[in-house]
């Protein structure tokens, strides 16, 4: 069997606020072997970490100076060191429906430099719902790997998507976990495609995909999930 990767959606979200360095810090007390944060930019270009485009207070982030973001959201640098000892799902949002939409890839461009000047470019995964997003990646840094969000592939698309994600150099699907069957999670392992999929807290749901052999959860219930993949182990 498998050992799936147990990845802590925007940190330990159950256990403490989203996308905050307490969450990743948390998510690494855990025991969780990766974090999924997502990446937005600030008006003066500032990469930081929050999931909606919008702060709570309805201010765009886009279009609000990184001085006046809330101290609570960490720029993306200080999330990355704050994960330490594991790896990211780095997240780059990017939607043609949203407020911050990114045509020209900037906010991909300073994603990769920051993530070059780490180094360690074994430790990111780079994800987007964008597939012109992951494909400026790979033309921006071949040594990163990405991975293609998605809500879910139809049964007759699972061949020809497989064949164009692993033809363009992509390292992963990221499907929904709502709609990802056993003969999906086969068709892309036999097309050389790891499989990541979000975001499942459900203990039954955790054990059926840890049994099929899925290679990364998304959570946010890290600690249930490591709980549930070591009975396994040991059975």
């Amino acid at each position: 069997m498998n050992v799936a990767n147990v990845i802590a959606h925007r940190g330990a979200s159950a256990a403490v606020l989203e996308n905050t360095l307490m969450a990743f810090a948390t998510a690494k007390r855990m025991g969780a072997d990766a974090v999924e944060l997502d990446v937005r930019n600030t008006r003066d270009g500032l990469l930081v970490v929050h999931h909606d485009p919008r702060l709570a207070d309805g201010r765009v982030i886009c279009e609000t100076h990184h001085l006046d973001i809330p101290d609570h959201i960490p720029t993306l640098a200080e999330a990355l060191e704050s994960c330490a000892g594991m790896w990211v799902n780095v997240e780059i949002k990017n939607d043609p429906e949203e407020p911050d939409f990114d045509p020209t890839e900037i906010r991909t461009k300073k994603t990769v430099e920051l993530l070059q000047e780490l180094g360690e470019l074994d430790r990111w995964l780079i994800s987007s719902f964008r597939r012109e997003t992951i494909d400026r990646v790979r033309e921006l840094n071949s040594q990163l790997r990405t991975a293609w969000l998605t809500v879910g592939v139809r049964d007759e698309d699972l061949e020809p998507v497989s064949e164009s994600l692993k033809s363009a150099g992509h390292e992963a699907i990221h499907p929904y976990v709502g709609l990802l069957s056993k003969p999906a999670l086969d068709a892309f392992h036999s097309a050389g495609l790891q499989v990541n999929t979000w975001t499942c807290d459900d203990p039954a749901r955790l054990e059926e995909l840890m049994r099929w052999g899925i290679d990364g959860i998304c959570t946010n219930v890290p600690d249930v999930a490591l709980s549930i993949r070591q009975r396994l182990q040991q059975a």
